[in-house]
């Protein structure tokens, strides 16, 4: 039917529009969105490598802007656990205090700072954009130092490989241009491998956290045809987060947070979080991104089903109002393992 059609063109046209909006921001190295980066501050700054008294695990699959053909898909794997952590007390999450809930103001009052110790860790990132396909295999290392007895700080870094692959067979060419420089000559699969390197401090208690990190250090350039004009450029990523929890009554703890994000060319967003969790059982939160490209806002909602397992699931929606048009919004989903947590806390102590 031709109305069907003309809705088809349009969908196929600005989809073409937003592949172009995602092909710079690929085109930059800009690492991809999490709208549930406040429940794994790992994936983005490996001074968290090792923090709590578990190994900690992390399955995230992210469906951006869905109904948008080719739109950004991002999945990955994180895991990291300390090395030689002996807590010579209990704490915040070692056991059920008499009356209150692990994650409690009074909890908070008896958290004392865990001895120094050191972190490793290992992350496997995929981001699929259209054409564009990127793996990010890194592993990561961390060492954490008392400041007094209720702040410590950890400094770390991670080393790996950012594969980026671009195949020409699975372009949607319409009225494109199939002998365009900027995405090469051949006609299957073309694959380009970059170092990934990444450091990053985190200062922590139990009522506040401060990070900074940088990744993609090594700046660089990923060519698929020899024009200097084209290619995939590594710039540094900087991040730098802040967060504060305090008690609205004894059940329900308020954990607001703020992440800055910034990468080259001038390419800046702000992230605003807040959560609110009923003991160490259930959370809800809101966050909203500020962003020179496309900003969005969304709802989040977790459960700790256990000591060992736990579970979030985010909805976020564009801001740009086209873009609401044409999507089902974007769809994010989280699986949490606690190995290792003897001390039967559902919930972490220091990743809040």
């Amino acid at each position: 039917m031709p109305g069907e059609k003309n809705e088809n063109m349009k969908k196929y046209l600005f989809g073409t529009i937003i592949f172009c909006l995602g092909n710079f921001v690929a085109m930059s190295q800009a690492k991809p969105y999490y709208t549930q980066y406040i429940l794994n501050n790992y994936i983005l700054n490996p001074g968290i490598t090792g923090i709590e008294n578990y190994t900690d695990v992390k399955l995230s699959y992210r469906n951006q802007w869905a109904g948008i053909n080719g739109a950004p898909v991002t999945t990955y794997f994180t895991i990291h656990g300390p090395l030689g952590k002996k807590d010579l007390r209990t704490n915040a999450t070692s056991f059920q205090i008499p009356g209150q809930h692990p994650g409690g103001p009074k909890a908070w009052d008896e958290y004392a700072v865990s001895p120094a110790h050191h972190g490793i860790g290992l992350q496997a990132i995929n981001d699929k954009a259209g054409y564009i396909n990127r793996w990010t295999i890194s592993g990561s290392y961390a060492y954490h130092k008392p400041l007094g007895v209720k702040t410590s700080l950890a400094l770390g870094f991670n080393v790996g490989v950012t594969s980026i692959n671009l195949d020409r067979s699975k372009i949607v060419w319409g009225n494109l241009d199939p002998n365009d420089p900027a995405v090469g000559y051949n006609s299957g699969a073309i694959s380009k491998i970059r170092p990934e390197i990444g450091a990053g401090l985190w200062l922590y208690s139990a009522r506040y956290f401060l990070g900074v990190s940088v990744l993609n250090i090594v700046p660089g350039k990923a060519k698929f045809v020899t024009d200097n004009k084209y290619g995939t450029y590594f710039t540094p990523n900087y991040f730098a987060t802040a967060g504060y929890r305090f008690a609205a009554s004894p059940d329900i703890s308020v954990l607001p947070s703020v992440m800055v994000q910034y990468w080259q060319p001038q390419l800046t967003s702000v992230h605003a979080n807040v959560k609110v969790q009923y003991q160490d059982f259930l959370w809800i939160g809101a966050s909203y991104r500020f962003a020179d490209l496309v900003g969005g806002y969304s709802g989040m909602i977790g459960l700790n089903i256990s000591n060992t397992f736990n579970v979030s699931y985010a909805y976020e929606n564009a801001t740009t109002s086209r873009l609401q048009t044409y999507t089902r919004g974007t769809h994010e989903i989280m699986l949490g393992f606690l190995i290792g947590n003897k001390y039967g806390s559902s919930c972490p102590r220091n990743v809040w």
